[in-house]
């Protein structure tokens, strides 16, 4: 059983309605979850907001969060997260936002990405390092590693 599956499986048993935010996967997440017979039960909708312009329109991140700490930061992933889920019927809101690849000018290294899980009661970032393994292997372990925070969320 995939990953997504096992989301989807978990979430139809707890009775909760999962919301995505993501920037550098471009909607993989949701397309991950969506493939899966069944999501429209608990899957309630996903927000990309790949531009720096889109966090703060679409999710109500700050611009001052944006301005202080970059669009790949645990502030900004937290912000993202707590917006989805304000702007949804959601219970719990996965946020990812990183560099998939090599950024020219960018003090941050390609492969760092930071998710953040959003419930009711609490909104817990969370960063990796991928490394420089490539754009597509960085977006595709990031959408893995949000399945894992999901399902772990969901589970608790």
């Amino acid at each position: 059983m995939s990953l997504a599956q096992q989301v989807i499986e978990a979430a139809r048993a707890a009775g909760v309605q999962i919301a995505t935010a993501e920037s550098c996967t471009g909607g993989l997440l949701a397309a991950a979850l969506t493939d899966i017979a069944g999501a429209s039960k608990v899957f309630d909708r996903g927000f990309i907001t790949y531009s720096y312009a889109a966090k703060p329109e679409v999710l109500g991140v700050s611009p001052e969060t944006v301005e202080a700490y970059g669009a790949v930061s645990a502030e900004v992933a937290a912000q993202m997260a707590s917006g989805a889920l304000a702007h949804s019927d959601a219970d719990i809101a996965v946020a990812i936002t990183g560099i998939a690849g090599p950024v020219e000018g960018s003090d941050k290294p390609e492969g760092r990405v930071w998710f953040a899980i959003a419930t009711r009661e609490s909104v817990e970032p969370m960063g990796r390092e991928f490394g420089a393994i490539g754009r597509a292997k960085v977006r595709q372990a990031s959408v893995e590693q949000a399945l894992c925070l999901l399902l772990g969320a969901i589970k608790r």
